[in-house]
């Protein structure tokens, strides 16, 4: 499938589907009014933004470092960590447990790096029953969908698409109402729990001096992931830890904040390990899977490393006019948006996947907002000359680009073309993408600089007034 041509397909009928649009202009109103009730907890948000991205820059360039304490002390405790380098390792590793355990079903809790490895078709492939338990997670599993948004998945769905979807794949009667639809969901999950011998989870941090994993979450259901099945796996990747406990302080409220207007979210838990022996639950085995999956290749790169920085609060994608215009599923990948769009080139490939970083107005909303100040506007102009110097783009492309550099750099050049040649040109060529939805392009008979010297040759030949004696 060549990814280009179906994003740019696919935008076009989301931008125009005025239903959609009405969906998510409604959930992102709802959402920019609790943030902005949010923020005025703080006295100097800009303050916290600036400690929170110096905190995750000095994490992210000792990663080694903070990884290999993590271990420590998460092992101290009797975990076990899993070093996987790409997607294969995770399924791999993750796949023997399962089989250890003899487990037919597992229960999850929301995570984005379960999406990145495509877990849940993996499991599936191999007769494993999937059972996503957050809400939204679980209403666009019914569905058949992929999360539409980083942190709300189910976005894009109305009250009465949520019911329909409830109709058709659990034969409940019809209803707008929401709190029946959650107890409906609620009521089916709870028994899955007891039933699960295992429980995955993801991880919003890893604490390094205390080797524990840091989820937040509104609902609950993470942690019934995690107390009743006998094994947990959290899996999660390398650029979450953050040196000490302490720092959730500052990075709890800016997720929560950030990502849903909350002064803080319902539960925020610390697992450092499966259970003691002086503790009445919790799992008798755990396993954390730190997932590179591309992130040391970024890493390497020191002016585009920034985006390893994100805390997935989601805000740059509230921001952002793209998004709210042609919505998370066109995308196509994991992670959509603005961070999205930085960070999977070198997730999953620039060639792939580079037409991603030109999807964007350059406004630099979503820098505004995000929370540990990612300077995503530069990221996204990196990748482009990245994908330039790879000479990624068509040939068409990079021709046209390079006789327009021509013309510009000698304005002889440019006039040897008559106008109606290069109307002809513009009409022709941009067709289908500028004149889809506007007035064709038109240049003038005379550029400026003709008409410049028209103007000056026939004023140099305007007879001079004799002065009076």
């Amino acid at each position: 499938m060549n990814l280009e041509k179906n994003f740019k397909e696919t935008a076009e009928k989301k931008a125009f589907d005025i239903k959609h649009r009405n969906t998510i202009n409604f959930n992102m109103g709802r959402y920019h009014t609790s943030v902005d009730k949010g923020l005025q907890q703080y006295d100097d948000h800009d303050l916290a933004r600036s400690r929170a991205a110096y905190i995750k820059t000095q994490a992210i360039e000792h990663l080694d470092e903070h990884l290999l304490e993590f271990e420590e002390n998460f092992q101290k405790r009797g975990g076990k960590v899993i070093w996987a380098e790409n997607q294969s390792q995770a399924l791999h590793a993750i796949d023997k447990i399962f089989k250890a355990h003899e487990a037919k079903m597992v229960v999850k809790s929301k995570s984005m790096t379960t999406e990145e490895i495509h877990l849940n078709e993996y499991l599936e492939r191999n007769q494993v029953e999937v059972v996503e338990t957050d809400l939204g997670e679980y209403i666009v599993q019914l569905a058949g969908q992929k999360p539409y948004h980083i942190v709300t998945p189910a976005m894009h769905l109305s009250r009465q698409d949520v019911s329909k979807i409830f109709e058709e794949k659990l034969n409940t009667p019809p209803t707008d109402d929401a709190t029946e639809l959650t107890l409906t969901a609620r009521k089916l999950l709870r028994e899955k729990y007891t039933q699960a011998k295992i429980g995955i989870t993801g991880g919003n941090f890893l604490v390094a001096d205390v080797g524990g994993v840091a989820i937040t979450e509104n609902e609950g259901n993470a942690r019934l992931s995690v107390s009743f099945p006998k094994v947990h796996i959290a899996i999660v990747g390398i650029e979450k830890v953050i040196p000490k406990m302490e720092d959730l302080d500052l990075f709890w409220s800016l997720l929560s904040t950030s990502g849903t207007g909350q002064r803080l979210t319902v539960y925020n838990s610390i697992i450092s390990g499966p259970k003691q022996d002086d503790e009445t639950d919790g799992p008798e085995e755990m396993y954390v899977v730190l997932l590179d999956n591309g992130r040391t290749k970024l890493l390497a790169d020191a002016a585009k490393r920034q985006g390893l920085n994100c805390i997935r609060c989601g805000a740059c994608l509230n921001a952002c006019p793209v998004y709210k215009n042609i919505g998370g599923h066109t995308y196509n990948t994991t992670y959509s948006g603005p961070i999205g769009s930085i960070i999977t080139p070198h997730y999953a490939g620039m060639e792939k996947f580079k037409h991603l970083s030109y999807a964007s107005s350059l406004c630099g909303a979503c820098a505004t907002v995000c929370p540990v100040k990612i300077d995503i506007p530069k990221q996204l102009l990196l990748n482009r000359h990245q994908s330039v110097q790879e000479k990624l783009p068509s040939r068409a492309e990079r021709i046209g680009f390079k006789l327009w550099k021509r013309g510009m750099k000698k304005r002889r050049r440019m006039d040897m073309v008559g106008a109606g040649l290069k109307n002809m040109v513009f009409k022709r060529f941009f067709k289908k993408t500028w004149g889809k939805r506007r007035e064709d392009i038109v240049v003038a008979d005379k550029s400026f600089g003709q008409l410049w010297k028209a103007q000056q040759k026939a004023a140099a030949k305007k007879p001079k007034s004799k002065k009076s004696k």
